[in-house]
This record gives structure tokens, C-alpha cells and sequence, in this order.
């Protein structure tokens, strides 16, 4: 399932309305890939897009490779970039 949240939501509601519906975050928005503002292990996922240009084409391609080689998303931050994505998991 996937909800746009009206234009003009603050990142920190946001934020609180993915963990509070228990959504995967994805989002073009850098500002979800800072681990001190938004640790990953209080989401259900977050995924960054940080493709460019931001084509339809480049971000599909990279959401599917994404979504061939990983199925579990809770607690992670993954950057997804040209060819490649980092997975980044808050342990403490």
C-alpha cells in the first residue's frame, strides 16, 4: 500500500505518521538518511533515493534492484544510489 502525504508535511510528521501506521519510508529527501535525527531502528524502514538525475527510469531501476535483493526493511536506513544501495543498521 502506498499514501503521499499532502504537500507541505514537516519531516518530523512525517516521520511520526510512517512510524505510527507502521510504513517503509521512501523518499527523494537526504534529510531521512541523518541517523541522529531519524535513527533506523525506531522506523519500519527507511529507503533514500539519491539518484541524479532523477529520472523515472534510473529510480525504478533502482527500486527494483532493491527490491530483488532485500525483503526485510525494519530498523534499516538504505541509500539508494546509481547501480548500488548501502544498508545501514543502528545496532545500539
Amino acid at each position: 500500500m502506498a499514501e503521499y502525504p499532502p504537500r507541505g508535511m514537516k519531516n518530523r510528521e512525517l516521520a511520526s505518521l510512517t512510524i505510527r501506521k507502521r510504513y517503509v519510508l521512501l523518499t527523494r529527501d537526504r534529510d531521512f538518511a541523518n541517523t541522529i535525527m531519524y535513527p533506523p531502528k525506531q522506523f519500519h524502514g527507511i529507503i533514500v533515493l539519491n539518484i541524479h538525475p532523477p529520472k523515472a527510469e534510473k529510480l525504478i531501476r533502482g527500486i527494483e534492484s532493491l527490491l530483488a535483493k532485500v525483503k526485510d526493511y525494519e530498523g534499516k536506513l538504505i541509500i539508494v544510489k546509481d547501480g548500488s544501495f548501502e544498508i545501514i543498521e543502528d545496532k545500539s
